[in-house]
C-alpha cells in the first residue's frame, strides 16, 4: 500500500544506517574468513593438502560469490528494488551455508557449503555501498565506506579469536554452526530498522513523477569503464585483496605449523592485535581520504599507496622472526598499513560514476577483488606452499609469505596511478 503523501517518512539517519550495516558486514566478514582460523584442524581431521585448503578457503567462496554479484547489483540498482530486503534475504542465506558447513563429512560436502556461503554473500555489499552513497555527501563518503569496511577487520578479529576458541575447546564444527545461526536473527533486525531511502525520494517527487530511468546492461558498463581511474582503481583494489587474503589464510597458518601455536592461541593473539591494527587502518584511511581530498582530490589515494609500500620491509621482518611474539609485534604496522584502502577505493568507485550506475560499480570492484583477491590469493600460495615444500619442508609458509610481502610493490603503484586522474574524473562527475 501506497503512504499518503502527507505522511512522508522522514530522511534516515546516515549513522543508524551505518551502524546496521556494520553489524552486518561484521556478520559477512566473521562467516567468510572463519574457515582461515579452522583451516588447519580441518586439514588435519580431513586429511587435505595445502592446495585444497586454498580451494576451500579461496575459489570455491570466490568464484560463486563474483559471478552473482553483477546481476544481483544489476537487481540492486534498479528503482523499484528494496536494497534492504535483498540485504536481509542475502544475510540468511550465507548464515546458513556457514551453519551447514560444520555438518561436512568430506572435502567435496565442505567445498558445496562454502559455495552457498558464497551465493548469500554476493547480495550484500553491492546493495549497502549504493545505500551509504546515497545517504553520505561526496567530501564524508571515504569516512563512511570506512566506517563499514570496518566490518572487515572487526568480523574476521572475532571470526579468529571465536572460531579458534570453539575450535580448541568444542571442535571446528561446532565453530561453524555456533557462528552462523546468529546471522539468520539478525536479519529481521535488519527489514526492521533500516528504509530504503530511494522509497522516500520516490514519494517526495510526487506520484506524478516520473520513475528514474534505469540504465541497460551496456549503458552501465560503459559508465564504468569508460573512467580510466575506475579502471586503475580496479587493478590496484584487486592486487591489494589478492594479498590481504592470501596472507589472511597462511599467515594463520604460519602461526600454527612454523611456530607451534593451536588455532585458539592464534586466533587469540593474532586475530586481536591484528584486528586492532586493521581497525585503526580501515578508519584511518577513510579520515585521511577526506580530509586530505579536500585540499587536492589525488590525496584520497595516497595513503593506500604509500602504506602498501611502506608494509613491504616491515612483513618481510616480521616473517623472518624466529619468535613468534616479535613475528606477531612486527606484523601490527603492515596490518594497519595494508588496511587503509578501503575506504578511498570504494568511495572513489561511487564518485566516478552516476548514481544509477553505483551498485554495478562496487560490484565489478568486488568481482575483481574476490576473484583474483579471494580466489586466486589464498590457492596460488598454497599450489606455492605445496611446490616448494619438498625443498623447505614446514618452512614453506614463512618463505611464501616473503614472496607475498614483497608483491606489495604492485597495489602501490596502481594506486599511486589512479591518484593522478581523480581530480579531473571525480569533478567530471561530480562525486
Amino acid at each position: 500500500m501506497e503512504e499518503p503523501v502527507g505522511h512522508l517518512p522522514k530522511p534516515q539517519s546516515l549513522r543508524l544506517v551505518l551502524a546496521v550495516l556494520l553489524v552486518v558486514y561484521v556478520f559477512n566478514f566473521l562467516d567468510r574468513q572463519i574457515v582461515n582460523i579452522l583451516a588447519e584442524p580441518i586439514r588435519r581431521d580431513l586429511g587435505l593438502s595445502d592446495t585444497q585448503i586454498g580451494l576451500m578457503t579461496g575459489i570455491a567462496f570466490a568464484a560463486f560469490y563474483t559471478c552473482l554479484g553483477i546481476p544481483i547489483a544489476r537487481y540492486a540498482d534498479h528503482p523499484s528494488t528494496s536494497r534492504v530486503g535483498l540485504i536481509a534475504g542475502a544475510l540468511v542465506i550465507w548464515s546458513g551455508m556457514t551453519a551447514l558447513c560444520g555438518q561436512a563429512q568430506t572435502f567435496v560436502q565442505l567445498l558445496l557449503a562454502r559455495i552457498g556461503v558464497g551465493v548469500g554473500e554476493a547480495g550484500c555489499s553491492p546493495a549497502a555501498h549504493s545505500l551509504i552513497a546515497d545517504l553520505a555527501s561526496p567530501e564524508k563518503r571515504a569516512s563512511a565506506m570506512a566506517i563499514y569496511a570496518l566490518g572487515i577487520p572487526i568480523g574476521t578479529l572475532l571470526g579468529m579469536l571465536i572460531g579458534g576458541l570453539l575450535a580448541d575447546s568444542y571442535g571446528w564444527r561446532m565453530a561453524f554452526v555456533v557462528v552462523g545461526l546468529p546471522g539468520i536473527l539478525l536479519a529481521g533486525a535488519v527489514l526492521l530498522l533500516i528504509r530504503d531511502p530511494r522509497r522516500a525520494k520516490a514519494l517526495r517527487a510526487g506520484a506524478a513523477a516520473q520513475p528514474p530511468r534505469t540504465l541497460s546492461n551496456r549503458e552501465a558498463l560503459a559508465e564504468i569503464f569508460g573512467s580510466r581511474a575506475y579502471v586503475l582503481l580496479v587493478a590496484a583494489g584487486s592486487a591489494a585483496a589478492f594479498l590481504s587474503y592470501g596472507k589472511a589464510t597462511w599467515t594463520t597458518i604460519f602461526f600454527q605449523r612454523t611456530h607451534g601455536l593451536t588455532a585458539g592461541e592464534t586466533g587469540f593473539w593474532f586475530g586481536i592485535w591484528g584486528g586492532i591494527a586493521a581497525i585503526i587502518g580501515t578508519y584511518a584511511g577513510g579520515w585521511l581520504a577526506d580530509r586530505f581530498g579536500q585540499v587536492n582530490r589525488r590525496h584520497v589515494m595516497t595513503a593506500p599507496a604509500v602504506g602498501f609500500a611502506l608494509a613491504v620491509p616491515l612483513s618481510i621482518a616480521a616473517y623472518f622472526m624466529t619468535d613468534w611474539r616479535w613475528a606477531l609485534a612486527l606484523l601490527m604496522a603492515p596490518t594497519m598499513l595494508n588496511s587503509l584502502y578501503y575506504g578511498p577505493c570504494f568511495s572513489s568507485a561511487q564518485g566516478l560514476v552516476k548514481p544509477e550506475a553505483r551498485a554495478m560499480a562496487s560490484a565489478v570492484l568486488l568481482f575483481s577483488q574476490n576473484l583474483i583477491g579471494l580466489g586466486l590469493g589464498p590457492l596460488f600460495f598454497g599450489m606455492l606452499s605445496d611446490w616448494i615444500k619438498p625443498m623447505a619442508g614446514d618452512e614453506s609458509v614463512r618463505w611464501v609469505l616473503y614472496g607475498a610481502a614483497l608483491i606489495g610493490f604492485v597495489p602501490a603503484f596502481f594506486f599511486w596511478r589512479t591518484s593522478l586522474r581523480l581530480n579531473e574524473e571525480l569533478d567530471r562527475k561530480g562525486g
